[in-house]
């Protein structure tokens, strides 16, 4: 299995994290963890103790060890929104989860409602009791759950269902009044108050918001927050490996740009991929404007070389002339992908 295979079978809910080397001798070989435990080593003669050891400071990040850079990356997971009930906020709480390419699910037993979930861009839609979707529903650490239904009786069931799994959020609607009283209800029923205590109720950050369009922001802008504090900032996405391992672009040659560190205010963060076609295409983005042109150029000169390379793009001194909203420095490492047969 070959290191992109093995990083499509990788379990996401799992601590993994990838070792690639950006400079000297051994540059662009590769390491893959998972709980500690080594799936993938692209070179046996390379002995990865002395790297490690510094896998202290759990965060995707660029390290020099031993003289060489190395960059770290720790993989965000698969993450995805169920949503109990498609009432108003929730059809708005869809379309903003659509932008932010987090699938969603949706719950209710009300067919003409599910049906405005799905034109709205639901991806699933269980159209039944509350109790009996959620029950096909097993939840993990990358699961974030939305409670908008109807009335205070259906989000005492779906919060008391959905506290039985793992989530990485799990968020209700309601007043501090109602919100006090399910808790009350739910602790008599022996549910820990510490556990209580994790959920976000009201939800929502604390923008004023009162629209369901504007709730559904401050649900939106929550999930992003809480979703930006569990570490894992890597992005080989789906779109990112079909364009390595799948039918339609696998005989063409490509380079992987990757940025491995940041400084400044750049674009995009650490960790963020772009594929580039050697017929100039490009997948993803690091940013676009002329940083972007840049890269694709030098990624363009990788796949004719067949070379890896670490560069640096400075911002800082074309930021007001070429009208960019953003400055920084960024250091982005340039891989030709081999072909897989």
């Amino acid at each position: 299995m070959n290191f992109y295979e093995s990083i499509q079978y990788l379990d996401k809910n799992k601590d993994n994290r990838i070792l690639t080397i950006l400079t000297g001798k051994y540059k662009g070989e590769k390491l893959i963890l998972s709980e500690g435990k080594v799936l993938y080593n692209s070179n046996d003669k390379i002995h990865w103790e002395y790297v490690l050891d510094a896998l202290l400071d759990q965060k995707t990040q660029m390290l020099t060890i031993q003289g060489e850079k190395i960059f770290i990356e720790y993989l965000g997971k698969n993450y995805k929104v169920v949503i109990c009930g498609a009432g108003h906020v929730a059809l708005s709480t869809i379309s903003l989860c659509k932008l932010l390419d987090l699938p969603v699910t949706v719950i209710d037993d009300r067919l003409s409602f599910t049906n405005k979930a799905i034109e709205v861009g639901a991806d699933n839609i269980i159209c039944e009791s509350f109790e009996s979707a959620l029950d096909k529903i097993p939840g993990d650490k990358s699961t974030f759950f939305v409670i908008v239904t109807r009335g205070h009786r259906f989000d005492q069931l779906c919060l008391e269902k959905i506290l039985k799994k793992e989530s990485a959020y799990v968020g209700m609607m309601g007043s501090k009044v109602r919100v006090r009283r399910i808790f009350k209800e739910l602790e008599e029923k022996g549910i820990a108050r510490e556990k209580l205590d994790q959920i976000y109720s009201p939800i929502g950050l604390k923008i004023g918001a009162e629209t369901p369009a504007e709730i559904a922001v401050s649900i939106a802008a929550q999930i992003i927050e809480i979703k930006q504090k569990i570490k894992g900032s890597s992005s080989y996405d789906a779109e990112i490996l079909n364009a390595i391992l799948g039918d339609k672009y696998r005989k063409i040659p490509k380079a992987l740009v990757t940025i491995v560190s940041r400084k400044g205010s750049a674009p995009r963060k650490v960790g963020t991929k772009m594929m580039v076609l050697s017929d100039g295409s490009i997948i993803g983005t690091v940013g676009g404007g002329c940083v972007e042109a840049n890269l694709r150029q030098k990624a363009l000169e990788c796949i004719s070389k067949q070379s890896f390379e670490l560069v640096q793009e400075d911002m800082t001194g074309t930021q007001e002339e070429e009208g960019m909203v953003c400055g920084g420095i960024i250091e982005a490492f340039i891989e030709p992908i081999p072909f897989f047969e």
